[in-house]
């Protein structure tokens, strides 16, 4: 295999901080990034396509279906059952799962289209989608616990998925922001750690 050029090299960069993004923005909520990067594959638009990857179903028609309606029945879960009583259910749980398996697609199939190993942003993928849901399920829990009624509750899902294609949205255009998205995941997780951990001090002290 002949070695990689300096240009090669460079649209590399670019590529992984496209999928890394994306896959953030999927941890965040995985349906609205996933019509955007369907939508921009389908015209080929800012770098956006999967269409030679093996991941080509990632722009059709009936995968943009299958997400639209899965977004409206979460939505329609969530009203039925309330918003804190989905997010610790079941629920709650195929959404971290199909969150961490739009991640791990979007990046693979990003990688696979411009030659690169689509397994290597399978992984990768799955890895940025789980590290932003597990940040930013806890700072979420706990807004829900503080928000006085339940309108408030789940206009916060609202925030989230607006939240998640303002993200895609700036990666597609800037692709080196996503490794600014993974920074801003490890810190919320950090921080989050640290505020777990500092709750569970407090605790022991209490019950000395």
């Amino acid at each position: 295999m002949a070695p990689r050029t300096v240009a090669q090299n460079m649209h590399l960069v670019f590529y992984i901080g496209l999928g890394a993004g994306l896959a953030i923005a999927a941890g965040l909520r995985p349906f609205l990034p996933a019509l955007l990067a369907g939508a921009l594959g389908t015209g080929n638009v800012l770098g956006v396509d999967f269409a030679h990857s093996g991941f080509a179903f990632l722009q059709s028609g009936l995968w943009l279906l299958a997400v639209t309606v899965a977004l409206v029945a979460s939505y329609g879960a969530q009203l039925a059952l309330g918003a804190e009583a989905f997010a610790r259910g079941a629920g709650g749980a195929a959404l971290a799962g199909l969150s961490i398996g739009v991640g791990a697609l979007m990046f693979g199939a990003t990688l696979g289209e411009h030659g690169d190993a689509s397994w290597a942003g399978i992984v990768a993928g799955a890895g940025c989608a789980f590290l932003v849901e597990a940040a930013v399920r806890p700072v979420v829990t706990r807004a829900r616990g503080r928000l006085p009624d339940a309108a408030a509750r789940h206009a916060l899902t609202l925030y989230l998925d607006a939240a998640a294609l303002v993200l895609a949205g700036i990666v597609a255009l800037l692709h080196p922001l996503g490794y600014v998205a993974i920074a801003l995941a490890v810190w919320l997780l950090l921080g989050a750690r640290r505020r777990a951990g500092e709750k569970y001090a407090g605790l022991r002290i209490l019950r000395r």
